[in-house]
């Protein structure tokens, strides 16, 4: 999941938990927005961590030619 699923679920669970009066019998709207919220949020922290890493720049090894030449 990308950084924008993660936005959008974030999104989605803020106005399931906070924009909706809705009540069901069997479903809390109110925790499943939350829990949308909240792994949204942890999305985001997992995306970043791993572009962090791909991001590093490794200094590229050289490697030194002699100027020998065969006789």
């Amino acid at each position: 999941m990308g950084l924008g699923g993660c936005i959008i679920l974030i999104g989605a669970g803020a106005i399931l938990a906070f924009a909706t009066d809705w009540e069901l019998d069997t479903v809390n709207v109110d925790m499943v927005g939350w829990i949308m919220m909240i792994v949204g949020i942890i999305g985001v922290f997992v995306y970043a961590s791993v572009m962090r890493r791909r991001r590093m720049v490794v200094p590229p090894t050289t490697t030194v030619v002699g100027d020998e030449r065969r006789l």
